[in-house]
């Protein structure tokens, strides 16, 4: 890889340093991608939401307030996006998440919908949600 300029260098450090990822993690995604971070995508088992309790605890919504880029989320059945959205307004988008022990399309097919044109860093909780990556050709 061609070395950048140290300008370069100090607006992304600074930049990952607003959206919270380590440096190291930051650059790797836009090396991998090819984009700078647009936006997050929450599992709603990382951002510890469930039916009973579908607003985010206190911790989270406060951490997601200073989230610098698009806020998405999947929300892992039994809940569903309208529960998520309805409680927590700070989110920007909602989508359904893949189910546990969905086929490889089905979550390729539900971690595009959420995804865009972008791929985002999803933020995750559970050993499955990391199939969701690979699926979905997300940063995770």
């Amino acid at each position: 890889m061609p070395a950048l300029p140290i300008e370069v260098v100090r607006l992304r450090v600074k930049r990952a340093q607003t959206l919270g990822p380590d440096y190291r993690t930051y650059a790797g995604v836009r090396a991998t991608t090819g984009h700078d971070v647009v936006a997050f995508l929450f599992s709603s088992n990382a951002l510890r939401v469930s039916v009973f309790r579908p607003a985010l605890p206190l911790d989270r919504a406060a951490k997601l307030a200073e989230v610098a880029c698009g806020r998405l989320a999947l929300a892992a059945a039994p809940l569903r996006p309208e529960m998520l959205e309805a409680a927590n307004p700070v989110l920007d988008g909602l989508w359904p998440a893949p189910y546990a022990l969905a086929g490889f399309g089905a979550m390729r097919d539900r971690a595009r919908a959420a995804r865009g044109k972008v791929p985002p860093i999803l933020v995750g909780d559970l050993g499955l949600e990391r199939d969701w990556c690979v699926a979905g050709r997300l940063a995770g």
